[in-house]
């Protein structure tokens, strides 16, 4: 299972970076880097993925303590198949009913978080890069709520947590690519780019809907066991 989680993480990141270059790209563009030699731009794009890495770990402990929990009470089952299927009804709405509704709440955080991302860029800190990657990883994501999604439904806390860590280790190349490449990445190559996206999520949610089922398919559907009960102590 731990390799599952891995691999599952890494594959997870790799195709979700193909919506951070739309959508972060322009904010890894931003960094405050170009008055600095070639090598420590490098360092700093390093850094800065490094701190997203940090944020989508604590996020999965928290999932995975989560998870955990749902999955000694019995529900983690019917969780995984009701996660899927809020992610294609909002998969539907956004993307092709084109309703693009957000609760309050993340209209709210992400503001927040972009002033918070302004005031890191006004430092002159190298630990700021970190700082911003972990900042940036808090922003509202559809993929990075995929990736929780699915962080909830492993069984032990580490699994989720190594699941987290990988999806944003996935993450990386793209984005070194894009801070790399620069301005060689177009807007209309980011809009085709973007419009993978909705596809990439109709497969996890599909895949969430199949766990939930137990239908006995390694990887794709694996039967979740039941939690053994506690011994009884004889006396």
């Amino acid at each position: 299972m731990i390799t599952e989680a891995i691999t599952g993480g890494l594959i997870l990141g790799a195709f979700s970076s193909l919506h951070c270059v739309g959508m972060c790209g322009p904010l890894a563009l931003a960094l405050p880097v170009q008055h600095l030699p070639l090598w420590q731009q490098r360092v700093a794009a390093l850094m800065y993925n490094a701190g997203r890495i940090v944020t989508y770990t604590l996020f999965g402990l928290l999932f995975g303590l989560a998870g955990r929990g749902l999955y000694m009470a019995g529900f983690q089952q019917w969780l995984s198949i009701i996660n899927g299927a809020v992610i294609l009804v909002f998969i539907i709405n956004y993307y092709f009913l084109k309703k693009a509704w957000q609760p309050k709440w993340t209209l709210k955080l992400h503001t927040a978080v972009q002033q918070l991302m302004i005031k890191t860029l006004r430092t002159d800190r190298k630990e700021a890069y970190v700082l911003l990657g972990m900042i940036n990883g808090l922003l509202p994501c559809g993929m990075v709520y995929v990736a929780l999604a699915a962080a909830l439904n492993f069984r032990e806390v580490q699994q989720s947590v190594l699941f987290m860590s990988a999806f944003g280790a996935g993450t990386i190349p793209l984005m070194l690519l894009l801070s790399i490449a620069g301005s060689s990445f177009s807007f209309s190559i980011r809009g085709r780019i973007k419009r993978v996206v909705p596809y990439l999520m109709t497969m996890m949610a599909v895949l969430l809907i199949l766990r939930g089922m137990n239908l006995g398919i390694p990887f794709i559907s694996p039967v979740m066991a039941s939690e053994p009960a506690a011994a009884i102590p004889c006396h």
